[in-house]
């Protein structure tokens, strides 16, 4: 008995020996340190939004000729600016003539014109010293031949030269970024009438008219210029 007894310890002793020999060996190996994880690359910026340039503003198109009745007192009385008098014509005459062509944009913009409607910078219009108001004139520049139709409804430009005042619009589309040799035509009634005013175009035939003030007398201009400055309040006096 005592024999199986020491045989059960010693195997015992022997189990728990090899068993803290094995715990010591494994001890003495080095631990693989655990993976570190990989951070991820930063993703990319986004791509840049693209810059879309604004489309350049329609051109307008030409007006459309029309008759329309012409006032034999305001806006188509005589008028004096700076000194000189001018007699703009008060019937349906034809008009011919050369000279420098200017414009006028964003200072005048709304504001009441010699005819009595408001200036829009961005329609087909232009001003003329005498040109029967309303009119529609032809205009081609000398210098690339472009041509436009415009509605004529203000008075002006009062510079020496110059024989038209375009819109803002109306010089876009003749490609003038400021002054500019023109040919000016005024469109008759018996040309709209006829629809002529279609096929017209500048350089056949000429009909020579002034834009210099009337000189029929002494007294009758005396008196128109009195009637100008009696009804200034219904046109437009400023100079261009």
């Amino acid at each position: 008995m005592e024999c199986s007894r020491s045989r059960r310890l010693v195997r015992t002793l022997l189990a728990l020996l090899l068993g803290l020999g094995l715990s010591a060996c494994g001890s003495l190996w080095p631990v693989a340190p655990a993976p570190t994880a990989v951070p991820a690359p930063p993703s990319p910026p986004p791509p840049a939004p693209k810059v879309v340039k604004p489309a350049p503003p329609l051109q307008p198109a030409d007006p459309t000729p029309r008759v329309q009745r012409l006032a034999s007192g305001p806006p188509n009385h005589v008028y004096e600016n700076r000194g000189e008098v001018y007699v703009p014509d008060d019937t349906d005459v034809p008009l011919r003539e050369t000279g420098l062509a200017s414009w006028y944009g964003e200072p005048f913009h709304g504001r009441r014109t010699a005819s009595g409607e408001r200036y829009d910078m961005n329609a087909m219009t232009a001003a003329h010293k005498t040109m029967p108001l309303p009119s529609y004139a032809r205009v081609r520049n000398l210098k690339n031949g472009r041509e436009i139709i415009v509605r004529v409804n203000d008075r002006g430009p009062f510079y020496p030269g110059r024989v038209i005042d375009l819109s803002r619009a109306a010089a876009r589309k003749l490609r003038i970024g400021g002054l500019e040799r023109v040919e000016v035509e005024r469109i008759t009634h018996d040309e709209i009438r006829t629809g002529a005013w279609r096929e017209r175009k500048l350089g056949a035939g000429q009909v020579a008219r002034s834009t210099a003030p009337a000189n029929s007398s002494a007294a009758a201009l005396a008196a128109g210029v009195q009637a100008a400055r009696q009804t200034s309040s219904t046109r437009t006096a400023d100079a261009r």
